[in-house]
């Protein structure tokens, strides 16, 4: 591709191979006897090998080539696969990693550390071995005769020939012939191009499969011949040439600049981009050569153009904001390595499942969700979840269950992290608040409220401090990040059975249709995916004031809220006034507006620094002439409308 980098292509697919590694290695933990998963695992390390060693990343090869070395001897029979190996390679996956990274400083110590780990855990157990390839002084009894010849293009592809020959050395290749039967006269010679073939002897024991391993990024184009030889044959084979099989030369490498962000885009997708946008283009001729015939204007083709350019315009909304969602799928797989490392710190026996992987949601908000999900997962792990011994002794299972779901409901998708364990404390997270000072001691709350407070900043019912959590930092950070992404979080948890934390979220940052309305002078914009009708507030509420602010819907009684008095305004009001019933979950919340404008899709702008901290508003947008709207903070206000509600319970009970 032309002006692309190639090292930045050879990290994005390296650590996409990393983490299809790291799922082989835990599936492998779970299923020690998988000969399928021990081969999967060493292809991707050897995948890895090569392709480093081919880009130049010398010291993520030679790395690599040990762990490589491991699993081979698994596959091969002289090793079993225990958990000690799987968790050697998990090790040496995260050092993989960090040796990509080139702004990371290698650290030799973990690695060297690693290796005497990793030789220990392939050392010798009984397993059926083999012996060491034969040295090219002695007689081979049995014998593969190996030609291959690459296409004259390879070098130039970024294949280099001794890294092959030094993989077939390892395999026990022994009199390796160079053929120069097809080198040109010198005045014919082109540098870059391969003109020369080998031919080698390998033991009998050497597969096929073990040989195309080798050559897997070239097999499609290249010549490659066995011939199995007798002993007698095998003997008499005199091939005068050095034996070769030292290393690859380092190659020469410029640190090149961290890979650009980038999104795999389904090629279908992008098809359809293209012809949204060549309509667009033949949209705008149109609009082109009306303008340009002068005079009077026809008008109804100058309105068939702009009813063309409204439906394309929102045609390429869609086909745009689609192009940036991503399966939370990938999200979800990095947590298993993070359950895995958790339950051997804690000594927990803990099983980890996900559903509705392929739920799509905006690429920002994923990547944004990465670190409030880790602190939700080690709350789980340490706090929520039981040891074994606690959980046998209350009636459960040994094995404590962590589960992460995501469901998409209108224009949010719901992530959820739920445990089994304990459960959640009232009392003692009550009892922590009033000693921080958080409520006062006879405040009355309602229970959604008690349970929030463990999202305050410094709160931890934690009797100590761990390595894993007990410092009242992490579920802060939780909250500040999903009230960024203009998303609550609701929690529900029952004491001895577990909890389960919900996160709504908007499918995309970007663009959102929303309803506009005005209060007063101003105009407001309401996100239409939390809008669930319209009513007309009756007469007798209209003049209300502030004694009673719930309207029966249907029999249900539902909260609202006099926005004019929340914007303080002294416009006069309308006459017949409107409420807009907006929610999310099982909370609703009406808002009562002096006049419905309509719908429109709206680009979503953040607020100021200065504006930031008003919970009323998660942003502005722009309308079409020119003014600006505020974008209601839906959840803040089903959170005002929540305290109202509690406020009122408590105000029958007395």
């Amino acid at each position: 591709m032309s002006g692309s980098d190639p090292v930045a292509a050879f990290r994005v697919e390296a650590f996409e191979l990393l983490d299809q590694i790291e799922n082989d290695l835990l599936d492998l933990g779970q299923d020690l006897g998988n000969r399928a998963l021990v081969d999967a695992v060493f292809r991707g390390l050897h995948t890895l090998k090569g392709s480093g060693s081919m880009f130049g990343f010398d010291a993520l090869a030679s790395f690599t080539h040990h762990c490589e070395t491991a699993f081979d001897r698994v596959r091969k029979g002289q090793a079993r696969a225990t958990a000690a190996l799987v968790g050697v390679i998990l090790s040496a996956r995260d050092q993989m990693r960090a040796l990509l990274d080139e702004t990371i400083a290698p650290d030799e110590a973990a690695q060297a550390a690693i290796l005497a780990a990793l030789q220990a855990a392939v050392a010798d157990d009984g397993a059926a071995t083999t012996a060491p390839a034969a040295d090219a002084a002695n007689v081979i009894e049995d014998a593969t005769r190996l030609t291959f010849r690459l296409a004259p293009s390879a070098m130039a592809n970024g294949n280099n020939p001794l890294n092959l020959l030094g993989e077939l050395r390892e395999l026990g290749a022994t009199k390796v012939c160079a053929d120069l039967s097809r080198l040109p006269p010198l005045d014919q010679l082109v540098p870059g191009e391969c003109h020369i073939g080998w031919t080698m002897l390998l033991p009998a024991s050497v597969t096929r499969d073990d040989i195309e391993d080798v050559f897997m990024f070239v097999m499609d184009d290249m010549e490659l011949t066995l011939e199995e030889l007798e002993p007698a044959s095998a003997a008499s084979e005199i091939i005068a040439v050095a034996e070769t099989g030292t290393a690859a030369p380092s190659q020469a490498r410029t640190p090149s600049a961290p890979a650009a962000e980038s999104v795999r885009v389904p090629a279908e997708r992008l098809d359809e981009l293209m012809n949204r946008v060549g309509e667009l283009v033949i949209a705008q001729s149109r609009l082109a050569q009306i303008a340009a015939q002068g005079g009077t204007i026809n008008e109804i083709a100058l309105r068939a153009v702009s009813e063309d350019i409204e439906r394309l315009s929102s045609e390429l909304r869609d086909t745009t904001m689609v192009l940036r969602m991503m399966q939370v799928g990938g999200l979800f797989g990095r947590f298993r390595r993070l359950v895995h490392d958790l339950a051997q710190e804690t000594g927990k026996s803990i099983e980890f499942s996900t559903e509705g992987e392929t739920t799509e949601v905006d690429k920002t908000v994923i990547e944004r969700l990465a670190d409030p999900m880790v602190h939700l997962i080690r709350n789980s792990c340490d706090h929520g979840l039981e040891t074994a011994e606690q959980r046998i002794a209350n009636g459960k299972a040994g094995t404590g269950q962590i589960m992460i779901t995501a469901t998409q409901t209108g224009g949010e998708v719901i992530i959820t992290v739920a445990d089994d364990g304990r459960g959640i404390n009232r009392d003692a997270v009550r009892a922590k608040a009033e000693a921080q000072g958080l409520i006062a001691p006879d405040a009355v709350l309602a229970d959604q409220d008690v349970l929030q407070l463990i999202f305050h900043p410094g709160f931890s019912t934690a009797a100590q401090v761990t390595n894993l959590s007990g410092r009242g930092v992490g579920m802060d950070v939780v909250k500040k990040t999903i009230e960024g992404l203009r998303g609550t979080i609701r929690m529900t948890s029952v004491e001895g059975q577990g909890t389960r934390i919900m996160l709504h979220l908007p499918l995309t940052l970007a663009i959102v249709e929303c309803m506009l309305v005005r209060v007063g002078s101003g105009c407001y914009a309401i996100p239409l995916s939390a809008v669930e009708e319209c009513l007309e507030l009756p007469a007798s509420e209209a003049a209300g004031g502030k004694s009673r602010s719930f309207l029966d819907v249907r029999g249900e009684l539902i909260p609202f809220l006099r926005m004019r008095e929340a914007f303080a305004t002294d416009w006069p009001a309308e006459l017949h006034q409107k409420i807009v019933i907006v929610g999310a979950g099982d909370t609703r919340v009406g808002l009562v507006i002096d006049q419905i404008i309509g719908n429109a899709q709206t680009v979503i702008k953040p607020l100021s620094r200065f504006h930031a901290g008003l919970g009323t508003f998660s942003g502005a947008t722009i309308l079409g002439d020119g003014t600006v709207a505020l974008i209601l903070d839906v959840g803040n206000l089903l959170a005002s409308a929540q305290r109202q509600s509690a406020t009122r319970a408590v105000g029958e009970a007395a």
